[in-house]
């Protein structure tokens, strides 16, 4: 059990999570739950929380700039064109991590989010049609939940459409870290901001 708010020497109450590392403290305070409406980011956090399976997202976080750059950009576009000569270079960059079953995972989803758009199907409205309606903020220590309805409701539908590495615990990352459901804590001080966001790309994307 941790506690669920820390604060650190700057005074502010975050969730205890981000502890006191700069890059992480940045990416609570800027990234993680605010909401994200462009396809090619949404595709980029999925296939990078693909990565993140079995490891800390901070380990993620750390290379995600060499991920960029390996898989361009992450341009759902660009990724799809990528092929087995380019999995076989990329299994040799020390800068991301080398893991057969998700870059090529990477690949494939990018296929996948072309052919929706190519059967009229918006990637960014899709996805957030699974975002619950009502604030989660959190209010107790309980830590990790793992997964939720929308989550398990959202990995049935990627992976019925072949999506790969979207499995329920993934993807309610995937939807805490983009912003779909407000996952800080109670008294974080970015929780009311990041309502306030996430009822807006409701509205706009709805």
């Amino acid at each position: 059990m941790h506690e669920p708010i820390r604060v650190n020497a700057d005074g502010i109450p975050r969730c205890w999570w981000c502890g006191d590392d700069p890059l992480y403290v940045d990416y609570h305070d800027n990234e993680w739950g605010r909401p994200v409406t462009d396809a090619d980011r949404l595709f980029e956090k999925i296939c990078l929380e693909g990565f993140q399976s079995g490891l800390a997202w901070i380990t993620v976080l750390r290379k995600r700039e060499n991920f960029r750059d390996a898989f361009r950009g992450f341009t759902i576009d660009a990724v799809s064109g990528m092929d087995e000569r380019e999995v076989e270079t990329l299994l040799t960059n020390a800068g991301i991590i080398r893991h057969r079953g998700k870059i090529e995972a990477t690949l494939n989803n990018a296929l996948r989010a072309r052919e929706m758009r190519d059967a009229g199907i918006d990637l960014v409205s899709h996805v957030w049609s699974f975002a619950p309606r009502t604030q989660l903020g959190r209010e107790t220590t309980e830590w990790p939940v793992t997964t939720s309805p929308s989550a398990i409701a959202l990995s049935k539908d990627l992976k019925k459409r072949g999506w790969k590495f979207v499995g329920p615990t993934t993807v309610y990352s995937f939807m805490q870290s983009m912003g779909l459901v407000n996952d800080h804590f109670g008294t974080c001080h970015v929780i009311d901001d990041c309502e306030t966001e996430r009822k807006a790309a409701l509205t706009r994307v709805g």
